[in-house]
């Protein structure tokens, strides 16, 4: 009987770690959701107030009608679907072909850019930006999204997960007659639809957040991204925290959005390429 109390004792404890961490992490965006509905200034009283006295939207209204956020909205939107699209064009076909497809040199290939990615992203960036001014693609979405284009982790992930689809199958497709094409086509995306989702997931939401490329590459601010639109917004109002916290509501929303409608999907792309 001590036993069996012991055991929902510590059961009791850890659920009530877990409650209270949950709330610790949770707390901070739900305060920042109250401030964005606060009054200009009333987030600033002492001690801060936790809930708004009189809901307002006018921090939103001043953002979408003086700021002109909506603009940086639609461009971050459009970066993000375009480098989507990109990362799964390129990263899915190269790790399907290090995983299935039998060419001279591919392990050691793979292997070097394994090693690459202990090189941290900010290192390549000076010299990436010489070669797009070169090219005449600085101050261009173009410019902002070659980087999306292809990416280590990404092709590794892919390929991990592709390693999971059986050999045999693709045998009998080629023995069918089916070429390279029509069984990546028909067999291979199909069967990679969990990690395609978590693909797309991940980068979705990188492009969302980037702050650093889009700082770099753009300089046109009709062009500025939804971060680098609000940090500059920042320095011309340091002292309006309400509206600062609404631009930030409206950056953390969608993404949220997007990932609780996949995480299902994203989840078991990342157990199922992880357990081969």
């Amino acid at each position: 009987m001590s036993l069996r109390s012991n055991t929902w004792s510590a059961r009791g404890s850890i659920n009530a770690l877990l409650v209270a961490g949950g709330i610790a992490a949770v707390f901070p965006l739900l305060w920042m959701l109250a401030v964005s509905f606060m009054a200009p200034g009333e987030a600033s009283h002492f001690p801060p107030p936790l809930l708004p006295r009189q809901p307002t939207l006018a921090n939103y209204r001043s953002l979408f009608a003086d700021a002109g956020i909506g603009r940086y909205f639609l461009n971050s939107l459009l970066l993000a679907a375009g480098a989507t699209l990109l990362s799964l064009a390129f990263n899915v076909g190269a790790g399907y072909a290090f995983a299935k497809l039998h060419f001279r040199g591919r392990e050691k290939l793979f292997r070097m850019l394994l090693g690459a990615l202990v090189i941290p992203g900010q290192v390549a960036m000076l010299p990436l930006f010489l070669m797009l001014k070169q090219m005449g693609l600085v101050n261009s979405f173009v410019g902002v999204l070659i980087p999306s284009a292809a990416s280590i982790f990404s092709i590794f992930l892919v390929r991990q997960y592709a390693l999971t689809i059986p050999d045999a199958l693709l045998e009998a497709a080629r023995l069918d007659g089916a070429g390279e094409l029509r069984i990546f086509r028909s067999i291979v995306l199909p069967l990679l639809g969990p990690i395609l989702v978590t693909l797309a997931l991940f980068s979705f939401l990188g492009s969302w957040n980037d702050f650093m490329w889009p700082l770099i590459v753009l300089t046109d601010k009709d062009l500025y991204t939804l971060p680098v639109a609000l940090a500059s917004l920042s320095s011309e109002h340091v002292q309006d925290n309400e509206m600062m916290m609404a631009g930030s509501v409206l950056t953390i929303v969608p993404v949220l959005l997007v990932f609780l409608g996949l995480q299902r999907y994203y989840l078991q792309g990342l157990t199922m390429g992880s357990v081969k």
